[in-house]
């Protein structure tokens, strides 16, 4: 398992101190860049990493060390997150790794992340360790997967997270992270992993491994984890759903929209908008992946996706509000033949006793048509935990609230014929009376049918963007 040490500081790591932090394994360790130089990797003789040292990140944040370590983590925003991370595949890493982030916490103050494995004793005897040649963050690289092995109590969408990601993706091999059955995926990690293929295989003493998205009853098959043989799919025990959400609820968005590329443009004003319609205020902070460090800037945001726009790169980034109000957004900003495209999924977490707005759905809808140039928004509501986590059992899936197509896309296939996508129903007219969008309220997020509805909207748009 590859072992994560954090070190929380009140204050920034100098050079002395991180030069310190990596002497923790002795004179003989080599000490490489990686990452464009924002990585310092403690390596063998022979150069197989053992402990990749993250560059520091100052987290301004609050509520987000708690969020992502859990709340009896003494530490708090602001607070420097230096993280250490050990490879697996060498024994007494890890203990490099603790000694790592313990002198930094020894000199700055604060406090490690576990603390059990903060110390500042020099580790020898491991330059001439004989490793595994894997990238380090892997535990197992196969043909077909790159396996990754956490313990973390929460598994967030992190710089080298998103490394493994890409390194998987363009190597074309499937993502499978294994993790203890407790462990829950932040709202960005379960949006990154949808985005490719991939597995959450979830450790379980019933049945040995299941899939902690589908439940599906898993073993270790010519290189990765894959479904037990049999006719038919089983389903581990540990899936079954279980009490004590208490009635919390899940508000999610799909928003889409497209921009003119010129060079007046500013991003995020769509997520700046539904959030403050929804939770009344804006985020709190940003980032390109968790922990989110930096405050609410849809200028910085902007000016990073327009410098990996001209190299022909999207941008994905995180945003996250306020602990009082849990939400939190994944974006991807990519440049297309039709501008600059924000796909935006935005989730809001509410308790049983909070009211959920799904009844704001139309004024939001036409406060993005009207300022942000939506292309389509679909609203859903869901029972599930109101932190936004993932656990590793089943949860209800999402019902849809609401559909609204943007006035583009209305124009090109026909006023009149969207307006009769859903037989018996009208729509509500946003914006100016020759260039309407459209939107379909389709339920109450309660009543199943609103599938059936979704499905006959989609049905009858795609029939005619195919020319049936």
């Amino acid at each position: 398992m590859t072992q994560d040490v954090i070190a929380l500081t009140p204050q920034m790591p100098d050079t002395r101190t991180l030069l310190a932090g990596l002497l923790a394994g002795g004179p003989d360790l080599l000490v490489n860049r990686a990452g464009d130089g924002s990585v310092a990797q403690l390596c063998t003789a022979a150069g197989q990493a053992l402990v990749s040292l993250e560059a520091p990140r100052y987290v301004q944040v609050p509520g987000e060390v708690a969020r992502l370590l859990g709340p009896a983590t003494q530490a708090e925003s602001p607070v420097w997150w230096t993280e250490a991370r050990a490879t697996s595949s060498v024994e007494g890493a890890a203990e490099l790794a603790g000694s790592v982030a313990g002198r930094l916490v020894a000199v700055h103050g604060g406090d490690v992340w576990p603390r059990e494995a903060g110390h500042t004793d020099v580790v020898a005897d491991l330059a001439d360790a004989a490793a595994d040649t894997v990238p380090l963050g892997v535990d197992l690289l196969t043909e077909k997967a790159a396996v990754v092995i956490q313990g973390r109590p929460v598994i967030a969408a992190t710089t080298w997270l998103t490394d493994v990601v890409r390194n998987a993706a363009r190597t074309e091999r499937e993502l499978q992270i294994v993790t203890p059955p407790g462990t829950r995926l932040t709202f960005p990690a379960r949006t990154l992993l949808d985005g490719l293929p991939s597995r959450w295989v979830v450790s379980d003493p019933g049945c040995g491994y299941y899939d902690g998205l589908s439940g599906a009853v898993l073993h270790w098959h010519e290189g990765r984890f894959t479904h037990a043989t049999g006719d038919k799919p089983q389903t581990a025990d540990a899936f079954r759903p279980r009490p004590g959400t208490g009635g919390e609820r899940q508000l999610l968005l799909s928003i889409r929209t497209v921009h003119p590329a010129d060079e007046h443009l500013v991003l995020g004003g769509a997520l700046e908008q539904a959030w403050r319609t929804l939770t009344g205020a804006p985020p709190a902070g940003w980032a390109t992946s968790e922990p989110i460090s930096a405050p609410w800037s849809p200028r910085q945001l902007t000016d990073l996706s327009r410098t990996r726009a001209q190299q022909s790169l999207p941008t994905w980034a995180v945003a996250i509000g306020t602990p009082d109000r849990p939400a939190i957004a994944a974006m991807r900003t990519t440049r297309t033949h039709l501008g600059v495209e924000e796909h935006i999924t935005l989730a809001i977490g509410y308790r049983a006793d909070q009211h959920t707005p799904v009844d704001a759905m139309p004024e939001l809808a036409e406060s993005l048509v009207a300022r942000h140039n939506l292309a389509t928004m679909i609203g859903q509501l869901r029972t599930a935990r109101a932190d936004l986590t993932t656990p590793a059992h089943h949860e209800r899936p999402p019902v849809p609230l609401s559909f609204t197509l943007g006035p583009d896309a209305v124009a090109d296939l026909g006023l009149d014929h969207v307006r009769r996508a859903l037989a018996g129903t009208a729509p509500t007219r946003l914006g100016p009376a020759a260039r309407p969008a459209l939107h379909h309220t389709l339920g109450d997020g309660t009543d199943l049918a609103a599938w059936q509805r979704l499905r006959q909207i989609n049905d009858h748009l795609a029939a005619s963007s195919s020319g049936a």
